[in-house]
């Protein structure tokens, strides 16, 4: 099993663990990545992956216990129940999931425009319910489940909405970001490679 944690920044920090259910032609790489970031106040998880208990990722955790628990995408429910149950902390997520993959705790839900506890801002992605990517103001970065994807540098992932979504991500330029962070693929990337992918073709695998 792939295991990384990797510090970002002040406050913020990553964990990539191979997913356990991947598979051969799952459509994704079998890393993914969770995120934690520190602002406000506030201790947040996103999209968290639960890694083996005795990782760094739960030492670090048990340290500063998360406040928050945030779902980013309707088929990213992964370990929020087990990081609500361990530390209390609040849940916020999509009001729609997939019938396969609802979680048991109820989450506060957040649309594009939400603010959260701490600062954290939802973003719109131009895909509908498929994504609210997040706004870290005090880290200047932006965090993404599968809008985009670190293939070949940074690239838009394909969807059938692709003529809405490229100008909607076009948009959050008007954010001072420094640094996007991904799920899928090589996680960390500049506002440099951000601008190229919405000129680049779509990634699709």
């Amino acid at each position: 099993m792939t295991h990384e944690v990797r510090d970002l920044d002040d406050g913020l920090w990553i964990w990539r663990l191979s997913y356990p259910d991947w598979h051969e032609g799952a459509g994704w790489p079998e890393v993914v990545t969770s995120t934690c970031v520190e602002s406000g106040g506030e201790v947040a998880v996103l999209d968290a992956l639960a890694a083996p208990e005795d990782s760094e990722v739960w030492s670090r955790l048990d340290e500063k216990p998360p406040t928050m628990a945030v779902v980013l995408k309707p088929d990213h429910v992964r370990d929020v129940d087990l990081i609500v149950g361990r530390y209390g902390s609040r849940a916020f997520g999509p009001w729609l999931f997939e019938r396969t993959n609802i979680p048991k705790t109820e989450l506060e839900e957040i649309e594009p425009g939400s603010e959260l506890p701490g600062g954290l801002r939802a973003l719109y992605d131009g895909r509908g319910r498929n994504e609210t990517p997040l706004w870290l103001p005090e880290q200047r970065t932006l965090v993404f489940a599968d809008a985009l994807i670190g293939a070949d540098g940074l690239r838009i992932w394909d969807t059938p909405h692709i003529e809405r979504a490229r100008p909607a991500l076009r948009e959050l330029l008007e954010l001072p970001f420094e640094r996007v962070i991904v799920a899928h693929g090589e996680p960390v990337h500049d506002r440099a490679a951000y601008e190229r992918a919405l000129e680049l073709p779509p990634y699709d695998e």
